[in-house]
């Protein structure tokens, strides 16, 4: 009788990923392009992940599931230890450099929409001129986009 190796395997091949963590593997290359996560080649020049990068990738996603851009994650990525699990202190680390940023978009929401109730209120539907946001158009002479949120 054949005895089964109990041995776990500790290069994973891109679909391996893909699979276990819910991504296409079209998505690990973009990462890896990006440097957020690293990959070896084997023999045949074929793409292997050592198992940590399955923790990576779901903390990529959690932060892009909240507004995080890929380049702020590679920022955090780079002041934790390379291939070794996150501990509980690590991760409060990680996550305290995304407070601020989380901190301000909310902020940002929070006025957006109080703001929202308050245009849509005052009857005149402008979508150009607000006299009250923007007489004139004045905030167009500064360039696209939104102006008001960033100076609130």
């Amino acid at each position: 009788m054949e005895k089964k190796s109990t041995r776990i395997k500790t290069l994973l091949t891109p679909g391996e990923v893909a699979k276990r963590c819910g991504v296409a593997v079209s998505a690990l290359h973009f990462y890896e392009s990006k440097g957020l996560i690293k990959s070896t080649r084997n023999a045949g020049n074929q793409r292997r992940y050592r198992r940590d990068v399955l923790r990576s990738v779901a903390i990529i996603k959690i932060a892009q599931r909240i507004g995080i851009p890929l380049a702020t994650i590679g920022e955090a990525f780079g002041v934790l230890p390379e291939g070794q699990p996150l501990n509980a202190k690590e991760w409060a680390k990680l996550s305290s450099l995304w407070r601020e940023e989380l901190d301000r978009r909310i902020h940002t929401m929070v006025a957006l929409r109080d703001q929202l109730d308050g245009c849509i209120g005052c009857g005149c539907l402008s979508r150009r001129d607000c006299p009250l946001r923007n007489p004139e158009d004045k905030l167009g002479e500064r360039g696209t986009g939104a102006r008001l949120l960033e100076e609130d």
